[in-house]
């Protein structure tokens, strides 16, 4: 045999073996193997994590091996689609008392206009005589009215070891005032009350809601309760923001001002995370833009949401420190949870996917992204303020509160800024009484009189 013809035999061998090596995968259910089929003779097992082994005639494939692969079914996906209790949010039916505003509410944005509104609140001690006791407390993105409980509501509220005698907002001092913001669903007007003139939800034809919409309903509120002057307004994270917002629109009607873990603008980060949550819900085919009532539940998108949300509310050393890198016991090496940390997300995402609803987190946020003080508006903040930042924080961020107390310093603001080494992150506001609830309390109750001396001169170097 000539040179040319054993190369060329050469050549015809190795590409033959070649193909027989990688030219073999999963097509559905069939294998295939460059024109030619061969059916699979099915799986070992279903079961997540256990290998895949397929045989297919020897004397077609050759010396090809026998593949043996993963299994390709994930319960971690397909249980969580449909798994899980209905939501919840519509089910806050007890315990508040609701204010009708009975007059046409104009929103900041698009020359939109409802007809009537309601805002549900809760109320915490007595107020004095002459109204001067009453403190604002502005919630979260997904709170309600019910910060403590009380005989109405026997449930403990969100902020329940922060608010009552003695405690950081002293009920046995301040009449304390919480209400839950328009957009949202538990009991005030959002996407999912009925439209009085068609007798169905909003939806998506719900109003886009700004910082200042929040701010001016619950500022009618305090009219219909009789109270022209607020000892204080306080508020964390979104509520962070309602407060400054507040102490711009209406400064004359409050004392002091309670900012924390919040910002006087969201900074670039923090909308690209809002905006990924607003997209896992969006791009659920149950969503339906936005008219989801009485039908299939967008669960699995605002599931994803929730979790997203979750990484940004706490920290990375405190999970090192409560998770490791610590297996779930007994689970198979596969592609569904295999951490503790993977398991702890999931069930945060699951619990949370029922607890808000989905259209209240895409309006509520939208809000938050679009919130920004500019320095004008920093220079009507003169009333004495706390403004409260946490080192883990990774939503808002310790240099957006060590910026907004340094604004408020160059303008002469009498301002006190407490830092705190946390490990809750962006939640150290709803679990670290003793750090945030004894700023708050000595804040509210020192006495502070005009010859206060106001700090002009910022410490921060840097921020």
């Amino acid at each position: 045999m000539s040179t040319r013809k054993i190369f060329k035999q050469l050549l015809r061998t190795y590409a033959e073996r070649n193909t027989a090596r990688r030219g073999v995968y999963q097509h559905g259910s069939t294998w295939e193997l460059s024109h030619t089929r061969f059916h699979s003779t099915g799986r070992d097992s279903k079961v997540a994590g256990s290998p895949v082994t397929t045989q297919t005639d020897a004397s077609a494939l050759g010396n090809a091996p026998v593949f043996r692969g993963h299994s390709s079914e994930f319960p971690c996906v397909t249980a969580n689609i449909s798994r899980g209790p209905e939501p919840q949010y519509d089910r806050v039916v007890t315990g508040y008392k609701v204010y009708h505003h009975r007059e046409p509410f104009s929103f900041q944005y698009n020359d939109c206009v409802l007809p009537e509104l309601q805002v549900a609140y809760e109320t915490y001690g007595e107020l004095n005589a002459d109204h001067s006791n009453a403190i604002l407390v502005f919630t979260g993105l997904s709170a309600s009215s019910h910060a403590r409980s009380h005989e109405a509501n026997p449930q403990p509220g969100w902020w329940e070891q922060f608010v009552g005698p003695e405690l950081a907002l002293n009920t046995t001092k301040y009449f304390v005032i919480c209400a839950n913001h328009i957009g949202s669903c538990y009991g005030s007007t959002g996407p999912s009350s009925i439209n009085p003139l068609t007798n169905a939800p909003y939806a998506t034809t719900f109003p886009i809601v700004s910082i200042q919409d929040l701010v001016k309903i619950q500022f009618n509120l305090l009219d219909h309760l009789g109270i022209k002057k607020l000892h204080a307004c306080v508020g964390s994270s979104l509520g962070g923001m309602c407060s400054a917002q507040a102490a711009v629109l209406f400064p004359e009607r409050m004392n002091r001002l309670v900012s924390i873990s919040a910002c006087t603008y969201s900074h670039p980060a923090s909308i690209a995370t809002r905006y990924l949550q607003r997209r896992c819900i969006m791009t659920d085919p149950n969503w339906n833009n936005g008219f989801y009532y009485g039908k299939a539940y967008p669960k699995h998108g605002t599931k994803t949401a929730r979790e997203i949300a979750t990484i940004s509310y706490r920290s990375g050393p405190e999970w090192r420190q409560r998770f490791g890198r610590n297996r779930i016991e007994g689970a198979p090496i596969s592609l569904c949870p295999t951490f503790q940390i993977e398991q702890y997300i999931d069930h945060q995402g699951e619990r949370g996917s029922v607890m808000l609803d989905p259209n209240t987190l895409l309006y509520i946020s939208k809000a938050m992204d679009l919130f920004e003080l500019s320095r004008e508006d920093m220079k009507k903040i003169t009333m004495p303020t706390l403004v409260l930042g946490v080192t883990t924080d990774a939503l808002f961020p310790v240099w957006q509160q060590r910026e907004m107390a340094h604004k408020l310093m160059e303008h002469g603001t009498p301002t006190t800024y407490f830092e705190l080494p946390s490990l809750y992150g962006h939640d150290t506001f709803l679990l670290d009484t003793h750090g945030v609830g004894t700023a708050i309390k000595g804040f509210l109750e020192t006495t502070m009189t005009e010859t206060t001396p106001r700090i002009t001169l910022s410490p921060f170097l840097h921020y």
